[in-house]
């Protein structure tokens, strides 16, 4: 099963007098992952390679280090990780010293690596899109039977006759959940694709 991060995290190293700091974060679009690697970018560092995974999508920099050396191997780190709607960003100081392509790959994934392990981590669970129609006086008790079974209220929308919500629910508690939306609503709230 997927993680994906649940907040910001850092990690900090020097190899061979060269300064590498990391960051990750979670992202939820391209245009966000953009966003997090221009506004933690540093312009007086040596280098700013980063990679981010979203689904399918994937994309990487070496910015200026050898091919393959920096942008891969941060991806490959958050594959090796298990996480997904993610970004990495690693900044370089360089310190003087050549590390080689291998001391390059192993510095810019090992620490990409470091901090993803040390990142808090939330499960990714793939939910299937409901919806349903309740009272206004059901609306509470609706929500929280959604959020206790891991669900989201994706939209409500406030009708003449109550409340119709757009809902997103783990395919393991669609069951539960309808049986509980049944027993508070006398068996009127029924779940539908």
């Amino acid at each position: 099963m997927p993680f994906t991060l649940s907040d910001f995290c850092e990690y900090r190293e020097e190899i061979r007098k060269s300064r590498f700091i990391t960051y990750a974060a979670p992202i939820s679009s391209p245009a966000e992952a953009q966003a997090f690697i221009e506004q933690h970018s540093d312009l007086n560092a040596t280098h700013n390679c980063w990679a981010w995974k979203l689904g399918d999508q994937y994309r990487s920099t070496d910015d200026g280090e050898p091919g393959g050396t920096a942008g891969r191997p941060i991806l490959a780190a958050i594959d090796a990780q298990d996480c997904d709607q993610v970004v990495v960003l690693v900044i370089r100081w360089y310190g003087g010293i050549q590390l080689g392509t291998g001391g390059l790959a192993r510095a810019y994934g090992g620490g990409a690596n470091k901090c993803l392990q040390a990142a808090p981590k939330v499960e990714l669970i793939s939910r299937v899109p409901l919806r349903c129609a309740c009272a206004f006086s059901e609306l509470a008790l609706v929500k929280l039977r959604v959020g206790e079974n891991g669900g989201l209220v994706v939209q409500e929308d406030f009708t003449a006759n109550g409340v119709e919500l757009q809902l997103a629910v783990g395919a393991g508690q669609i069951e539960i959940l309808q049986s509980q939306l049944a027993d508070l609503s006398r068996g009127r709230i029924l779940l539908q694709r």
